[in-house]
């Protein structure tokens, strides 16, 4: 894929069943229409792994602008009477949250293009405020607050990777949603959440150069708004993405995919963030060895599976032997250093068939095939760029991790099936349709990317969409 369409940017809609339908929620990426440097691409990840991957330890570098962080946002409303406000999706951390009256160093402007909102409790009269000792306070936490008393308000502190943060406390109130009703046919709808009330912030999520309203969290732990919904019987729990790499559209959906069928490997329990066993690596039919890095207790490698990473990371060792692989294809080739950190090469064939496709295979046969459009892109006429990146560079202790991002996920159906603690995906051209079941009536609604994706627009097609700084990745405990 060239760097024009891998950083067009994507409109993507969510689709969460609730009772007899489904919500959808228009979302947007911030790389929308404009080319951006090599450099843009890997500061974005080194941002995001910041955050995301403190626990892992992979701060990557990168020389491009800091600002140009970026993932999805969407505009949602909260409240009787309802507002709207604008909140970043993060599959990185937890807790669904928005900037609160009242709030000490919240931004008052954004930089792109929104008006932000502070929400007020106190002006919806469906808001109520959650104590300590409440069920929903225990759900979130799964267990009683230490120190926890009557009347006790149920507070939160979420800091994130980047050393930014927010504190408050949880309150229950409606959020209002566009609900399927039929094949691409909506209605409104409402259902009661609850999320975090922002009385402070520090750090980057002060800072009014990218701000949002807030971060609607899609991790696994109990306070996120997908758990919350699950527990309470309303939804399944898992969703799913198609990201067109060709067209730069796609789809982003909760709930249970039933059209195209897929496989599944399981996920390695008792992990932060969506990591599977990766058993090998094939290039053209070979296998290559796996570093001794980053193996589970069963001697295999752990990959983490993060649709908001732009590029594919791996280990010094692994990386090495990959790429050796890929260019022993090309024996004349002769590589360059694009802007210090891409290797890049002239090249006037081809590329599928001067360069071989590359194959993950995970547990219970599941395989990622990589084909060389897809990792190497095109920065000029005929140069080419190669995607894969070095994460034991950047690393500490000089062994990094496998990270698989965009670059190996698009233009392919990603299922997180977190019922049954699974990941998967297939092939699948995500400009068309999938069918999603509804979890009560067991109806199944056909969702055409290229339908939703020509909906009227939350905000100026010509505004670009940037990444919250501090989603992603977040530690939660309590404070006051």
């Amino acid at each position: 894929m060239d760097l024009r369409r891998l950083v067009l940017c994507i409109w993507q809609f969510l689709l969460v069943s609730i009772v007899s339908g489904n919500a959808v929620f228009r979302v947007q990426h911030k790389f929308r229409g404009s080319e951006k440097s090599l450099s843009a691409l890997r500061a974005h990840d080194a941002y995001r792994h910041g955050r995301l991957l403190e626990r892992i330890d992979l701060p990557l570098g990168g020389n491009g602008n800091p600002s140009d962080s970026g993932l999805y946002f969407t505009k949602i409303q909260i409240g009787n009477p309802s507002r709207n406000y604008y909140v970043q999706v993060d599959t990185g951390s937890d807790i669904f949250w928005v900037n609160c009256a009242g709030c000490y160093k919240c931004p008052k402007k954004s930089d792109i293009g929104i008006k932000l909102t502070l929400y007020d409790p106190k002006g919806s009269s469906t808001a109520k405020m959650v104590t300590c000792d409440e069920n929903l306070c225990t759900m979130i936490y799964s267990s009683t607050l230490s120190g926890c008393k009557s009347d006790m308000l149920c507070y939160y502190e979420v800091t994130y990777g980047d050393g930014s943060s927010t504190a408050g406390f949880f309150v229950e109130d409606y959020i209002h949603y566009d609900r399927i009703t039929g094949n691409l046919q909506t209605t409104m709808g409402n259902g009661s959440i609850v999320f975090g009330c922002s009385a402070k912030q520090a750090g980057q999520l002060s800072s009014s150069g990218e701000a949002l309203d807030g971060i609607i969290g899609f991790g696994q732990a109990n306070s996120s708004m997908l758990s919350q919904l699950a527990a309470a019987g309303k939804v399944k729990k898992m969703f799913a993405h198609c990201l067109d790499g060709l067209k730069g559209g796609g789809i982003f959906a909760i709930g249970e995919v039933v059209q195209p069928k897929l496989n599944t490997t399981p996920l390695i329990p008792h992990q932060n963030h969506y990591n599977v066993v990766m058993k090998s690596i094939e290039v053209a039919g070979d296998v290559i060895g796996l570093s001794t890095d980053g193996r589970t207790s069963g001697g295999h490698s752990a990959a983490i599976i993060d649709s908001g990473t732009t590029l594919a990371y791996l280990p010094d060792g692994v990386y090495e032997l990959l790429m050796s692989a890929i260019i022993s294809q090309q024996p004349g080739l002769k590589l360059h250093t694009v802007e210090d950190q891409f290797k890049c090469f002239q090249y006037s064939g081809n590329i599928d068939d001067g360069f071989p496709t590359v194959k993950f295979h995970f547990e219970k046969a599941l395989t990622l095939t990589i084909y060389p459009h897809e990792y190497l892109f095109q920065i000029h006429e005929d140069m080419w760029c190669i995607g894969w990146q070095n994460s034991g560079l950047q690393s500490k202790d000089g062994k990094g991790v496998t990270l698989l991002g965009d670059l190996v996920l698009s233009n392919k159906l990603v299922l997180y099936d977190l019922e049954n603690q699974a990941i998967g995906w297939t092939e699948y051209n995500c400009s068309s349709s999938i069918k999603v079941k509804d979890k009560e009536s067991n109806a199944v609604y056909t969702v055409n990317a290229q339908d939703i994706s020509t909906a009227s627009s939350l905000i100026s097609l010509d505004t670009c969409i940037y990444e919250q700084r501090g989603g992603g990745g977040g530690d939660v405990s309590v404070g006051r």
